[in-house]
């Protein structure tokens, strides 16, 4: 079985940029979408760094549970440090396992929430992993699909060669099997893995200069790519210093009093039937 691969790295720029970007813009809004109600057992497939996976235990222990299946040993770890950190220690049980071939044991049918974000994009078979959520919960148990759809990114007013840039960036997708549209699939995924589709919808990723967090959102959008830089180049997608160059007309970009960004992330839910 081909193994997923995570183009952006471990890096402690990117583990920065995703802690960022999970504090600030998207754990508030995930909450707000899955509407806990506070005594669910949940298994997070892909839990990362964490953030989100400590944010759901927050909202359902000592009620509920929550496991985070992780299959970096170094993100994992990350995980537990933080939490620890935050005097959450042991409310999320971290466990080391592939989503593309996982043993649950005695605990398939058990779940009342399956849920995953930004993980379907990076794995070669993502109706295998939803079919796996899909066990994982009891019958009329929810399966929540958080991820990207990279076809709809736009600026306003346009940097020079930034969309050649951003396709040339979705194309890394492509090269290693992996699909960057994997969002707009996420109700046919849930469909085809069994479950009853119940939800479609987008949490807002986007905004202008003069928010108050414009700056966290340009510059997370210009990690996406630049996290990926020595992938592209090394792939033939882009010349280096064509790389570095729009990067710059980028910066400049984000300090405009009327640039514009719209990006959204897919949200689908289904259940078990």
């Amino acid at each position: 079985m081909s193994e997923s691969t995570y183009i952006h790295g471990t890096s402690p720029e990117e583990q920065r940029r995703l802690s960022l970007m999970n504090d600030v813009l998207l754990n508030p809004l995930s909450l707000h979408e899955l509407a806990l109600r506070g005594d669910e057992n949940i298994i997070d497939f892909g839990s990362g760094l964490g953030q989100f996976t400590q944010a759901m235990a927050n909202v359902v222990v000592p009620k509920g549970s929550v496991v985070g299946i992780e299959r970096s040993d170094e993100q994992r770890a990350t995980a537990i440090q933080l939490a620890k950190e935050e005097g959450e220690e042991g409310f999320v049980d971290y466990r080391a396992g592939d989503v593309l071939d996982l043993d649950l044991g005695d605990e398939w049918d058990f779940f009342d929430l399956a849920h995953t974000r930004f993980l379907l994009e990076h794995v070669p078979d993502p109706l295998r992993v939803v079919q796996t959520m899909v066990r994982a919960v009891k019958p009329g148990g929810r399966i929540v699909l958080e991820d990207d759809d990279h076809g709809v990114m736009r600026l306003w007013p346009e940097p020079p060669g930034f969309l050649d840039l951003w396709n040339a960036y979705i194309r890394t997708y492509d090269r290693i099997g992996n699909d960057p549209f994997v969002g707009r699939r996420l109700v046919q995924l849930l469909h085809q893995a069994g479950a009853r589709p119940v939800r479609n919808t987008w949490i807002w990723f986007g905004g202008c200069a003069g928010m108050d967090w414009f700056d966290v959102l340009a510059a997370n959008m210009a990690g996406v790519v630049r996290t990926a830089r020595d992938t592209m180049i090394e792939m033939n997608l882009v010349e280096r210093d064509t790389f570095d160059a729009v990067m710059e007309h980028y910066g400049r970009w984000s300090k405009r009093p009327d640039a514009a960004l719209w990006f959204a992330v897919a949200w689908a839910e289904g259940a078990r039937v």
